[in-house]
This record gives C-alpha cells, structure tokens and sequence, in this order.
C-alpha cells in the first residue's frame, strides 16, 4: 500500500477478516408403520396406507474438501476500509497506535477507479470470495469486518483480531490508487524490520506465497513500488501490531484503466479471489 492513495476524510469517495446460504437436504418421509396382523379365522384386511406426498428436494451444498491438509487451521481476512467511513471523519480521524511508536488516524476511505468504483466495495467482494473457498476446503475463516455499510474497525483493532484468534495466516486485501503514469500491477507488503518472530520468516514467506501464486495466477508485478511484487514496509499499523504471520496484497491500480475494468468486474475480482484463496492454501498446507 502506498501512501499516495489512502485518503483521509473529509474527503468522499468519488464513487474500495462472505455470504450465500447453504441449506441441508430435505428431511425424508415418513414411513408407514408395518401392519401386524394376529392369526385369526376371519382375518380383516388392514386398511390401505394413506399416499404419501414427497417433500420438495432442496439441493445442499457441497461439503469442504477432505483432501486439504490446511482444514482446521484459522485465517483472518482483512478486507480494507469500510463503506461508511466516509460520513464518519471524526471517528475515522482519530489516532490510535501504529506500532513503532507511530500513531496513525483510525482508518481512511480508501480509494477508487476513475468511474468512482470503492475500494471498500472491492476488497470486501474479493474477501468474501476468498472466505468462501477457504471455508470449502475446511479452513476456518474469520473477517475483521461482516460488511460494507459500517465504520472502521481502525487499524489497532484489525491486528488485534488477527492475534486473538491465533490465525496460521492474517491476509489484508487492498488496492492501490496511485496517480503516477503508468503504474500497473500487484505487490505484497509484510513488515520490515520484524517487530517478533511471526514478523520473520513466517511472515516473509506467506508474503513470497502470495507474490508467487499471483504471478503464476496471470497478475504482473507492480512497476511502481517495491521490486518484484513484495515491498517491506515500516509503516503499516496492521502488520506492525501484527503477532501472527501476516502480510496485505495490494491487487492492483484502481487507477489503471486495464486494472480497473478487471477489478470492477465480478469475473475479475473472482480471479483475484481464486489467486488469493490458492496461495493461502498452499502456506498453510506447507
């Protein structure tokens, strides 16, 4: 994430830790009682049972995968900003801790395409998705967020759910907004220097699992900032308070005309979910 795009409120937006409803099968008819009869020299025929009216058959969803490795293990899903943010300044001004000694206003309004596309809509459809096929192969999902109407939760409050619900991986789910000419493509931010031992190795290493699926995934590498799609970065308050492996995928420039019509599309954002939701995987299966 880069600074150039995060606008505080007042400003609006010109206009970025999922759900359809599964429903089981339909319980099956009842059967009949048997008919039981005593011998008898004149015996009375039981009457005919009455006809039974089958109950609609409602399909269930699918059940999770029992081949993935990862089931069981806990993820947070971070999707950026908020859809209400922007009618709330002085809630989302506030300062709040930010690691490294900083302090840092609660949240932004994000950013947006040039048609007026959200950021917050953006990142809470493709946190959504992703939820949706991480909870299939058995991985419990967990949003810093359930929609895209309130405010916040500010920045302290996002790390903090991630280390009390002690995720295997914290992934944040942004887009970038910068004006430079040109400026295209992904990148991964983890912190840089490691505040503790989950910001080590641990942390690095989902960060290069997200930079490398995205890139076998058909997404380039951002030309703008970082270098070869992870950028190590000091000032980001939900990495630095971040006590569980974490890392924020930035998925693009929403101010890319090309970007843009792919994030603005559902086809689109479903192949940044697929991307995402494959390389979390393959971190937790590793």
């Amino acid at each position: 994430m880069v600074a150039v795009r995060r606008v505080t409120v007042p400003l609006l937006l010109a206009g970025a830790l999922l759900l359809t409803g599964c429903s089981g099968d339909a319980p099956a008819a009842p059967t009949p009682p048997p008919v039981v009869t005593t011998a008898s020299a004149t015996p009375t025929p039981s009457p005919a049972p009455s006809p039974v009216v089958p109950s609609p058959v409602v399909p269930s969803s699918p059940s999770p995968s029992p081949s993935s490795s990862a089931a069981g293990k806990v993820v947070v899903l971070d999707p950026g900003h908020n859809g209400g943010n922007g009618s709330h300044p002085a809630e989302i001004n506030r300062q709040v801790p930010a690691g490294r000694g900083q302090t840092k206003p609660c949240n932004t309004t994000g950013t947006a395409t040039n048609a007026g596309y959200p950021e917050h809509a953006f990142t809470f459809d493709v946190a959504q998705r992703v939820g949706k096929a991480l909870t299939y192969k058995g991985i419990r999902v967990v949003y810093t967020r359930q929609d895209d109407t309130g405010v916040g939760p500010c920045v302290d409050r996002r790390a903090a759910i991630g280390n009390e619900a002690a995720a295997a991986a914290v992934v944040s789910i942004h887009a970038d907004g910068s004006e430079a000419a040109g400026a295209n493509g992904f990148h991964v931010a983890y912190s840089s220097p490691p505040l503790n031992a989950a910001q080590g190795e641990p942390s690095t290493r989902l960060a290069r699992t997200l930079r490398d699926t995205m890139r076998e995934s058909g997404f380039g590498p951002a030309n703008y900032i970082g270098a070869n799609g992870l950028s190590a970065r000091a000032d980001l308050a939900g990495l630095n308070l971040s006590t569980r492996p974490a890392a924020l995928v930035e998925c693009g420039n929403m101010r890319n005309a090309a970007e843009a019509a792919r994030m603005t599309s559902a086809a689109g954002r479903q192949q940044y979910a697929a991307a995402i939701a494959a390389a979390i995987e393959a971190y937790l299966a590793a």
